[in-house]
């Protein structure tokens, strides 16, 4: 009986284990079809796709980059076909660095090259192309094309590289292309346009390449590839095609651009050159310049320390960041806000001594050899310091400030290039500012004898050639304010090769009286008449106007005369002048600087007057005449000028000239 219940109670049991068991079969049946379902069903789609990428890669096309040109159709940036040596790892057979070692006994690969492509193969993909020597020669190709069947996953691409056929002409306008860094993938990543960016290596750094980047670069396209477990290419699938970059028309002419460059000669300084009915710059010049072709694949060490150590500072964009003095070219605008704010009209006599006493301290006026008594148009065409000293004084640095600011003096002009600074205009709040953490508190005051130095462009005082530019365009043409442009259109790739011109800001009318800016304009029209630059523009064939302008680089003790011979070169004055024409309907405005050239009339008038004799006239220097404008030495022009037309321009690099069918 015993044995009966204890089979029973056994029995008992191992049903009560079957049934968990079969429970617990059930409960885990029931856990791995809901896992189907929620795969199968609920997550479908995700999966798919991911399933579809594990297959698929997709690969970039970099599209070609749009070229840049002046207002007359010259290129000035392009693109150029060259053959390249490229792997792609993921084909290679018996390991990358063995195929590296390989290919080094039939082509020149350097330690810097490969340097480089381990750099891009971190970034990249495996199945992604990737660059190890470019430029090769024709003979380098041939050698490769022989032996090419040693190499899976290695080929020869002929690939367009940038190029600027003007080398150091223009340079700072046009900039310059160079490798990505970092800091701009993330920029590139905040503005959410990696995509557009995937394969590209190259982007603009400078100027015009990097102000007009979005319309240069153009549109990456794609190709779809499958691939293999392993991440081997199988076949292509789709492809999207680029879309080339558009083709930047811009507003200089290369050609006076490049004759104003030659003028200065091994001198420094900036022109700007501007058309004051459009605001299109005709010329912006900063010399010294440099060549942007080396910058394009990676600059030699030997020339960036060349470019960044030298004391004439050619990396500089003096015609945009380079701000100085005004001097005497800031009288006639002194003039107009005296006229505009009733502080004095223009037959207010003001006696010159040849100085001004103020506070026990003799402000001089060196520039006004005859003295006497002043109006207005006089004190302009001679220059009367004493004059603009008393103006400055009466008016108040205030007053002066709020006139000069809607000129665009001390301001940023907006214009359509990056990298513009703002100068000074001075003010009480301004000086509180710039010396708020000196610890005499003297220092943030402001003391009526720095007032009386803004009246002759001394001082605090410190603008741009831009900025000085557009305030003459805004004298001579009625007040109007136009915003200064580079750029006159952006021409798209496509078989409409449709113009788009850029978005232009309303003109500002300053509401100047007419009467008043007529005052101006006459006294200017004469300093080129009878004036400070009279013998400069003698048998011109032309009316101009202008004002010539001498500004401290070094400030001078009050007892202390200016000797340049006993100087130092870079502290010599600097030569400036501001200028016109035809004066009865100007095309054409200047605002000049040569630094440390000395007075306006030596320097920086002569190559004024060269620049308006191209424009208006159509004439060049002869050689002995450019030579003695670049020696400093020139007044009017010397000798029989030569027409423009028949001067031959510098052809395109041998490259580009090559290369001409592969130019897009």
């Amino acid at each position: 009986m015993i044995e009966l219940r204890d089979i029973a109670a056994d029995l008992a049991r191992f049903r009560i284990r079957i049934f968990a068991i079969g429970i617990l079969v059930v409960a885990c049946f029931s856990l791995l079809v809901g896992r189907l379902v929620y795969l199968q069903v609920m997550r479908h789609e995700d999966l798919k796709t991911q399933a579809e990428n594990n297959r698929t890669a997709v690969l970039p096309i970099v599209p070609n980059r749009g070229l840049i040109a002046d207002r007359n159709g010259i290129v000035l940036a392009t693109n150029y076909s060259a053959y390249t040596l490229e792997i792609t790892p993921s084909q290679t057979v018996g390991g990358l660095d063995n195929t590296l070692n390989e290919l080094a006994r039939l082509i020149e690969i350097s330690p810097k090259h490969r340097k480089n492509f381990r750099k891009l193969l971190d970034e990249s993909k495996s199945f992604d192309t990737i660059p190890i020597r470019t430029r090769l020669s024709d003979v380098e190709v041939a050698r490769f094309a022989a032996q090419s069947y040693r190499f899976p996953g290695v080929e020869i691409r002929a690939r367009l590289f940038r190029i600027y056929p003007y080398h150091d002409t223009a340079s700072h306008v046009i900039g310059y292309i160079g490798r990505i860094t970092r800091a701009e993938k993330e920029r590139i990543e905040d503005e959410d346009n990696v995509a557009n960016y995937r394969g590209t290596q190259y982007i603009g750094k400078l100027g015009i390449e990097q102000s007009f980047e979005r319309e240069l670069h153009g549109n990456t396209g794609v190709e779809q590839i499958e691939t293999s477990a392993g991440g081997r290419a199988r076949r292509k699938l789709s492809s999207r095609a680029a879309v080339s970059g558009s083709k930047v028309i811009l507003s200089i002419d290369i050609k006076l651009q490049r004759l104003i460059e030659d003028l200065y000669g091994d001198r420094r300084g900036a022109l700007v050159a501007m058309n004051p009915q459009t605001g299109e710059i005709l010329a912006f010049v900063s010399k010294p310049t440099f060549d942007s072709n080396l910058f394009v694949e990676g600059i030699q060490q030997g020339d960036w320390a060349s470019l960044n150590e030298s004391p004439d500072r050619p990396l500089l964009n003096r015609a945009l960041r380079g701000t100085y003095p005004p001097g005497s070219t800031y009288k006639p605008f002194m003039a107009l806000a005296a006229l505009e704010t009733g502080a004095r009209t223009a037959d207010t006599l003001i006696n010159d001594p040849g100085y001004y006493m103020y506070g026990g301290h003799r402000f001089g006026s060196p520039e006004n050899e005859r003295g006497g008594v002043m109006d207005m148009h006089r004190a302009i065409v001679e220059s009367s310091n004493a004059y603009f000293y008393s103006l400055a004084y009466e008016m108040g640095v205030e007053s002066i400030h709020d006139f000069m600011k809607p000129l665009g003096l001390g301001q940023i002009t907006g214009i359509d290039i990056q990298g513009e600074v703002r100068g000074v205009l001075p003010n009480r709040e301004w000086k509180r500012n710039y010396y708020r953490n000196h610890r005499n508190p003297d220092q943030r005051k402001w003391y009526a004898g720095e007032t009386i130095s803004l009246g002759i462009g001394q001082g605090y005082n410190s603008f741009t050639m831009l900025q000085l530019a557009q305030a003459t365009a805004i004298l001579v043409n009625g007040g109007i304010q136009r915003k200064p442009r580079l750029v006159l259109a952006t021409q798209s790739s496509d078989k409409n090769a449709s113009i788009t011109p850029p978005e232009v800001e309303p003109d500002t009318n300053l509401q100047y009286k007419p009467a008043h800016l007529e005052v101006i304009r006459r006294a200017m029209v004469s300093v080129a008449q009878v004036g400070t630059s009279a013998k400069l523009f003698a048998g011109a064939g032309y009316t101009s106007g202008g004002k010539t302008g001498t500004a401290q680089a070094v400030t001078i003790g009050q007892h202390e005369k200016y000797n340049a011979a006993k100087m130092e070169e870079r502290q010599r004055d600097h030569s400036l002048y501001i200028a016109f024409a035809p004066a009865e309907k100007p095309t054409i405005v200047l605002a000049v600087i040569v630094e440390n050239a000395g007075f306006g009339a030596a320097s920086a008038a002569p190559i004024a007057r060269r620049v308006f004799d191209y424009w208006i006239k159509g004439l060049h220097p002869n050689p002995e005449d450019m030579q003695a404008v670049r020696k400093g030495l020139a007044g009017a022009p010397l000798g029989i000028p030569l027409k423009a037309t028949e001067v031959p321009w510098p052809r395109a690099s041998a490259a580009v000239a090559g290369a001409s069918a592969a130019i897009p």
